[in-house]
């Protein structure tokens, strides 16, 4: 069934390859690309898309001598089943298997780490002049989206690049458009010549001629400025200080690997725009591109999904708040940075696309977008992952929080996230956000609690945060009717004694089952910040020891606030702070990554007798 496909197991035997193979090597790495993603699950879409792409770039480039960044890098499916992967590929995301994303640990080609977005041309310009400060004619190219060319930092790198003479290669993978007729015999004949050595020449030539006559010279590059401008949205990029060439056919292989070799002849900094099309071979994916974008188990005959437990997720509670918040008050504004299916913005967008804004993948604009809306009266709901919030960290502090502005942060995979792993985990954000004056930042325990803290968190007159985890809870049902909880209150969930488990959050759970075996009391804290300080001090002075737990790194969490508000009542008690260890968690299945960081009931049995003896 994979003839080729099982005779490549490195870029060099694709390279022995004759060019008129290269279709039919398409063919068998879609389909077993198809397959494979079906029984591990993954991101499907965006890798079907780049299929001929990756084989071109392996096939004209001397990797990994010549670099290649991806950005993102959920796309990368294809570039690791071809760099000697493809046996490994059932292992994708599972525990001890090979990661989702591209990692610099796994394989010499994956040369840069990624998982979030918009960084490729920054490390690929590094890699760049890394190559001409030692001298080496080695190339770098950066793989970007067109979505993740909405951030800002992907210009910033476009502005630094274009002002140098490093050999850097910056492709667009182009998905959103449609290959329409532009993108055809024409266009891809107009990008084979621009890019080949004659044209290179005749321009170095005529413009050496022209130097002496500066008008003539002007009016010649205002002419080509012209027609290619005619052909191609090249004007940008051109301004930048790039070569720009396209746009171009992304399935097209023959004219993939005539475009890329002669760009591999060019020096300095250039800019190929190819346009691609999501889920490109499989018609459900191609009908349906967000639906296959991250997708579970399936099967391949028809596309349908491995049924799902059926509990409501997190996000669905958020999703469903937000447009019965909406429905309340029209001032309600939903705010998110190209999430807003992750997030469970779909229906709200629906329902009042007028207060609905997705402002691409820049977290820093959001954030600062939400309060010059909060400055004039409205009040913005950012719903965002807690991952890349951390990108945003500034204009939290700077923006929000110093200016006191009501605006509420809905942090979406907080704690670990399974087989997504370390870039996409949320770990940091109680520490990150408990250290900002002005904020409240809740955790809750169940759904319930969850829509009920979004609706404390709506009321509150300041930033707020509301930070949950990725997928369901435990099927608590959620109450219509909507209350505020009182700020910096926690409660009692059981009473026992001896020993005292202050949870945070998700953790409630696990401390409740733990408890039964210890006899120990359970406090479910809800509030990171601001804590109650006046159940820490009855639980501390009742208690022979203290535990606090948090699916958060311990290193400032919400545990070592605890331990701050005991020292600031000058209160000395036995104390444990459970939660995430200094070191990133590798993917795998959540309930299993929790058991190893001894965030189940049996680990926290464990730790609370250790500490005990």
């Amino acid at each position: 069934m994979y003839d080729l496909l099982e005779t490549i197991d490195s870029p060099q035997q694709l390279r022995e390859l004759e060019r008129k193979q290269l279709p039919a090597l398409a063919g068998e790495l879609r389909a077993f690309l198809i397959e494979s993603v079906s029984q591990t699950g993954g991101h499907l879409s965006s890798n079907l898309g780049v299929v001929e792409l990756t084989i071109a770039l392996h096939y004209v480039f001397n990797t990994p001598e010549d670099r290649l960044v991806w950005d993102v890098g959920h796309q990368t499916y294809p570039h690791k089943i071809l760099t000697g992967r493809r046996a490994a590929m059932h292992t994708l995301r599972k525990p001890e298997g090979i990661a989702g994303f591209p990692r610099r640990c796994e394989s010499e080609y994956d040369t840069f780490g990624t998982g979030h977005s918009s960084t490729s041309i920054s490390a690929a310009l590094g890699m760049a002049v890394a190559a001409q400060q030692a001298g080496l004619e080695r190339r770098a190219v950066a793989i970007i989206g067109d979505g993740a060319m909405t951030a800002g930092m992907a210009f910033e790198a476009l502005n630094n690049a274009g002002a140098m003479d490093a050999n850097l290669l910056v492709i667009l993978n182009d998905n959103d458009m449609s290959i329409s007729p532009n993108v055809g015999a024409l266009n891809n004949y107009l990008a084979k010549l621009l890019s080949g050595k004659l044209y290179e020449r005749m321009w170095r030539s005529g413009e050496k001629v022209l130097r002496v006559v500066p008008p003539v010279l002007e009016f010649a590059k205002r002419a080509e400025e012209h027609v290619k401008g005619m052909m191609s949205p090249s004007t940008l990029f051109e301004e930048f200080g790039f070569n720009y060439i396209g746009p171009i056919d992304g399935h097209d292989l023959d004219t993939l690997v005539s475009t890329l070799h002669n760009i591999r002849q060019l020096k300095g900094p250039q800019f190929l725009h190819v346009v691609t099309q999501k889920g490109h071979g499989y018609q459900p994916a191609e009908d349906n591109p967000g639906k296959y974008h991250g997708v579970g188990k399936f099967d391949p005959s028809n596309g349908d999904a491995v049924a799902a437990t059926g509990k409501k997720t997190y996000t669905q509670v958020f999703g469903e708040w937000l447009v019965d918040m909406a429905a309340m008050d029209e001032r309600l504004i939903g705010i998110t940075p190209a999430m807003s299916d992750g997030s469970g913005l779909n229906d709200f967008a629906e329902k009042y696309p007028q207060r609905f804004f997705d402002v691409g993948i820049a977290e820093q604009h959001a954030v600062t977008f939400a309060a010059g809306m909060a400055c004039d009266g409205l009040k913005p709901v950012v719903a965002i992952y807690s991952t890349f919030l951390q990108r945003a960290y500034d204009q939290l502090i700077h923006d929000i929080a110093l200016q006191n502005l009501s605006v509420v942060f809905a942090i979406d995979r907080a704690g670990l996230v399974g087989a997504d792993g370390p870039t996409h985990a949320g770990s940091f954000d109680l520490t990150y956000l408990r250290c900002v004056p002005n904020m409240v930042v809740m955790a809750p325990s169940d759904e319930n609690e969850c829509r009920q803290m979004l609706y404390t968190a709506y009321q509150h007159d300041g930033p707020s945060a509301v930070r949950y985890p990725r997928g369901s809870g435990t099927g608590v049902a959620t109450q219509t009717e909507m209350q505020a909880l009182a700020i910096g209150r926690g409660h009692i969930r059981r009473q026992g004694s001896g020993v005292a488990i202050l949870a945070f959050g998700s953790m409630l759970h696990p401390a409740l089952e733990a408890a039964e075996k210890l006899n120990a009391t359970v406090a479910d804290m809800r509030f990171v910040k601001p804590l109650d300080m006046a159940l820490i001090r009855e639980l501390a002075s009742t208690h022979a020891l203290i535990v606090t737990i948090e699916e958060n790194t311990v290193a400032g969490g919400a545990g070592a606030g605890v331990m701050e508000a005991l020292q600031a009542m000058n209160m000395t008690v036995n104390t444990l702070c459970l939660g995430l260890p200094d070191a990133f968690i590798e993917h795998g299945v959540h309930e299993t990554m929790l058991a190893r960081c001894g965030l189940n009931a049996d680990g926290i049995i464990d730790a609370v007798e250790k500490k005990l003896t």
